[in-house]
C-alpha cells in the first residue's frame, strides 16, 4: 500500500478534500451504472436458460454461477486491490462483467448453454465490483462517518433495481433491429452501462482511493508487514463482523429465494410476485442511508442486533401469514429486507474497523467471498426445506439462523468494545 502513497503526497488539505468527495461520487455514481447492468442481466437469467434448453430443469444454474461468480471475484478482486490499488481493482471487476456480458449474447445468438453459464459466471465475477465499492467508500472519510458512507454507496444500488428491470423489454425491442435475438438485447444493457462504470472508475478514482484513506484509517497501517489472512479473522471483531453478515444473507436469501413459488402455488398471479419482490428490494437497498444513520448514532453492534430483531419478527410473520394474504407477505419481505440492510451496512462498518488499511482489503474480499458462498448454499437449500417441510419451517429456519450471530455478538460483546476503542 505505501506504493500508492505516493499519489497524494502533494495534495494540500483543501485539494484532498475535494480528491475524496470526486471518489466518493464516482463510487456512488459506478455502483449506480454497474448494478443496472447486472440486475437486467440477472433478471432475464432464468428465462434464458429455460429457452435454450427447452425445459425448467437447469433454469437455476445461471442465477447460482452468478452467485459464484460474485465470490471469486471478491477474493481475486480483493488480491488485486491488496497490490494495485482500488481503482485498478473495481476497473478490472467492471471489464470482466463487460466481458461476461458479450459471452452471454453470443450464448443466446449460438444458443448454446455452456456458453450461458460461463457468461454468467463472469457478469456475477464483475458485480463484486460494486460489492467491494462500500468499502473504498468508507476508507474515503473519519471513522465516525463510515457507517453514512457505506449506507449511500449500498443505496446507489437502488437503481439498478428500479432502472435495470425497466431496460429489459427496452432491450429486447431493440435486439431485433441489430439482427439479434430478442432475448440478446438484456446482455447489452451491462455492455453499456458496466463499462461506463469502468470508465468512470478507471478516469476518477485518481489518486487511488488507497492513497486518499483518510488519517483515521491509516493511523495503525504497517506497510511492510503482512499478518496471515488466517489470523486476522481469528480477531473478535472481524468474526463478529462476518457472522453478522453471513447470518442476514442466509436468512435473506433462504426466504427470498422461495417465496414467488410460495405465491404462484397459493394462486397469486405474477403482478403479485412482481409487487412483493419490488417491496423486498425497496427494503435490501432504498433506507441504506438510515440504516448508515443508525449505525452512526447507535454504534454497528446495536445496530446489527436491531437487525437481527428484524429479521426474526420478519421471518416469523413470512412462517405464520396465511398464503391468501399477499399484504401480510408484501411486509415481510419488505421488513425482511430491511432486516438485512441493516445488519449488511452495520457488519460492514465493523468490518472495516476491525482491520489496518494494509489488511483491508484481503480480509473484506475474503468476507464478501465467505456471504456469496452462503447465499449460493441458502439458495440451493431453500428448494429442499420447502420440499420436504413446507414454507413454514422455512421461516421458523431463519429465526433459528439469526439467533446464532446474535448469540456470539452478545458473549463477545465486552471484547469487541475493547476492540473497536482499541481500532480508534
Amino acid at each position: 500500500m505505501s506504493v500508492l502513497a505516493h499519489e497524494a503526497a502533494h495534495l494540500d488539505g483543501p485539494t484532498l478534500d475535494r480528491a475524496r468527495r470526486r471518489s466518493r461520487v464516482a463510487l456512488f455514481i459506478g455502483v449506480g451504472f454497474g448494478s443496472t447492468g447486472y440486475i437486467a442481466a440477472v433478471t432475464v437469467a432464468t428465462i434464458v436458460a429455460k429457452d435454450l434448453l427447452g425445459s425448467e430443469s437447469l433454469a437455476g444454474v445461471p442465477s447460482a454461477t452468478v452467485v459464484l461468480g460474485a465470490a471469486a471475484g471478491a477474493v481475486i478482486l480483493s488480491s488485486v486491490m491488496a497490490r494495485r490499488g482500488r481503482r485498478i481493482g473495481l476497473t478490472m471487476g467492471y471489464l470482466v462483467a463487460v466481458l461476461g456480458a458479450l459471452v452471454a449474447t453470443l450464448a443466446v445468438v449460438l444458443r448454446s448453454f455452456p456458453l450461458l453459464i460461463v457468461g454468467t459466471f463472469l457478469i456475477g465475477f464483475g458485480n463484486s465490483a460494486n460489492n467491494l465499492s462500500r468499502y473504498a467508500a468508507a476508507d474515503l472519510v473519519p471513522t465516525k462517518r463510515r457507517p453514512v458512507a457505506i449506507g449511500l454507496v449500498v443505496w446507489a444500488a437502488t437503481i439498478g433495481g428500479v432502472v435495470g428491470p425497466w431496460l429489459v423489454p427496452l432491450a429486447q425491442g431493440i435486439a431485433p433491429k441489430l439482427q439479434l435475438p430478442p432475448l440478446a438485447g438484456p446482455y447489452l444493457v451491462p455492455v453499456v452501462f458496466v463499462a461506463i462504470a469502468g470508465l468512470l472508475s478507471f478516469v476518477l478514482l485518481r489518486p487511488d482511493p488507497f492513497a486518499l484513506a483518510d488519517e483515521s484509517a491509516q493511523h495503525d497501517e504497517a506497510p511492510e508487514s503482512r499478518v496471515p489472512i488466517r489470523t486476522i479473522l481469528t480477531r473478535p471483531i472481524v468474526v463478529a463482523a462476518i457472522a453478522a453478515l453471513v447470518g442476514g444473507q442466509a436468512t435473506m436469501t433462504l426466504i427470498m429465494t422461495m417465496t414467488p413459488l410460495h405465491l404462484t402455488d397459493h394462486g397469486h398471479d405474477l403482478s403479485t410476485v412482481g409487487l412483493v419482490l419490488s417491496g423486498h428490494i425497496a427494503g435490501m437497498f432504498a433506507l441504506a442511508p438510515v440504516s448508515g444513520w443508525l449505525t452512526q448514532r447507535l454504534g454497528s453492534v446495536t445496530t446489527i442486533f436491531m437487525g437481527a430483531a428484524v429479521l426474526i419478527g420478519a421471518s416469523l410473520l413470512a412462517a405464520l401469514a396465511p398464503p391468501e394474504n399477499d399484504r401480510l407477505l408484501f411486509i415481510a419481505l419488505f421488513t425482511l429486507g430491511f432486516g438485512w440492510n441493516l445488519g449488511f451496512v452495520a457488519g460492514s462498518t465493523l468490518l472495516s474497523s476491525g482491520v489496518s488499511l494494509a489488511e483491508r482489503a484481503r480480509v473484506q474480499g475474503a468476507a464478501d467471498a465467505v456471504i456469496w458462498s452462503t447465499s449460493a448454499v441458502a439458495s440451493v437449500g431453500s428448494s429442499l426445506v420447502v420440499a420436504t417441510a413446507g414454507y413454514t419451517t422455512l421461516g421458523l429456519l431463519g429465526v433459528v439462523i439469526v439467533l446464532g450471530p446474535a448469540a456470539l455478538l452478545l458473549s463477545r460483546r465486552s471484547l469487541i468494545a475493547t476492540a473497536t476503542a482499541g481500532a480508534g
